[in-house]
């Protein structure tokens, strides 16, 4: 029976759902398609039999979560601003203009105006939430800015030594969604500023990992799937997807146009991950795992000429050819079946 390397003989394994595949454009003119089947191939490996996993490996690169802008809030000259690569918590100061600082809170709505009893709105609310937060109570929680509430902010703003006025504005205040870190200043101390110029690029404080898929393999890397990724240091953390790029556009290889999509991993314990910010690491996505079941390497099956693959067994120095059915592929393996197939038998390679 003639046959032909799987090797050579496969163009394109394509996986489908199920573990299955489907495979095309079998033959190459450059190689023999009849052996004589007495042959002992070059090599040997063994069926062996365990969990196989699905998993794939991407560069990725180390970086944090979100970056954004914040511009100053008020007419005046820098005296003092964070620097970068510092943390900033709710109530830390950001940057000072004419020696007034202004404080980071948390919330999605910009500081826009300045607010004072009587006004209603979102960012009343985010107002209310922070000073709640902090510690200055005695009003209820909503969208109006009542007399409660500017006796709250006369508190606050007795605590940092400032004006009693019960008001407070973007000259006072910037929000952000959560703690952030100083990724670069875009003003330094002795700089004049004025409300809309840009003083600070922040980002968020959590440590995420970015690398790109192509859209072929997008749903190895849907939202939710589980990572191990290998950081600088050589430790290794876990984490899943969480953010999945909605527009695909090819990578920032000038050779490869291929179109790919963003995904961003964070970490189980961000807490426990360091290393330097745009620093390389190795994603791995796990993928499905099946367990107790035989495989062989990819370069051990046969494309057999009546159609459908099979291997070459070696034993006692003569060879017979076995027809399988293929499962998973991964890891260079692919998961078989076949009649009289065992652990620890030997099937035919290419050498190395």
């Amino acid at each position: 029976m003639s046959r032909r390397r799987l090797a050579v003989a496969l163009t394109t394994i394509v996986l489908v759902a199920g573990g299955g595949v489907a495979v095309t454009a079998l033959g190459t003119p450059d190689h023999p398609q009849h052996k004589d089947r007495s042959t002992l191939p070059p090599a040997t490996a063994p069926i062996t039999r365990g969990d196989l996993s699905d998993s794939t490996q991407q560069d990725g690169t180390l970086g944090f979560l979100g970056e954004h802008r914040i511009n100053a809030g008020a007419t005046g000259t820098v005296n003092w601003i964070a620097g970068a690569g510092a943390t900033v918590g709710r109530d830390d100061r950001l940057y000072e203009v004419d020696g007034q600082p202004v404080r980071l809170w948390y919330g999605s709505e910009p500081m826009y105006r300045t607010l004072k009893t009587g006004d209603k709105g979102k960012d009343v609310r985010q107002i209310e939430e922070n000073l709640a937060a902090l510690g200055y109570t005695g009003f209820t929680v909503d969208d109006e800015y009542s007399a409660a509430t500017a006796s709250a902010v006369k508190r606050w703003q007795k605590s940092h030594g400032l004006k009693q006025t019960g008001e407070i504005g973007p000259d006072q205040i910037a929000f952000a969604g959560s703690a952030v870190r100083i990724k670069e200043a875009g003003a330094a101390s002795g700089d004049p500023v004025a409300p809309g110029k840009p003083v600070l690029t922040v980002t968020g404080s959590e440590r995420v990992v970015r690398f790109k898929v192509s859209v072929a393999d997008a749903k190895s890397a849907k939202s939710g799937t589980k990572v191990t990724v290998q950081l600088p240091d050589g430790t290794r953390a876990s984490g899943k997807v969480t953010g999945v790029g909605k527009t695909a556009k090819p990578g920032d290889d000038a050779q490869d146009k291929t179109p790919k999509i963003d995904i961003t991993v964070s970490f189980d314990d961000p807490k426990k991950v360091t290393g330097f910010d745009q620093a390389p690491v190795t994603v791995e996505l796990t993928g499905e795992t099946k367990s107790d079941v035989l495989s062989v390497p990819v370069n051990a099956l046969l494309a057999l000429e009546g159609g459908g693959f099979g291997v070459q067994v070696v034993e006692n120095g003569t060879t017979r050819e076995v027809a399988v059915e293929l499962g998973m592929f991964g890891q260079g393996r692919v998961e078989i079946t076949g009649k009289g197939l065992r652990e620890g038998m030997k099937v035919g390679v290419p050498s190395v």
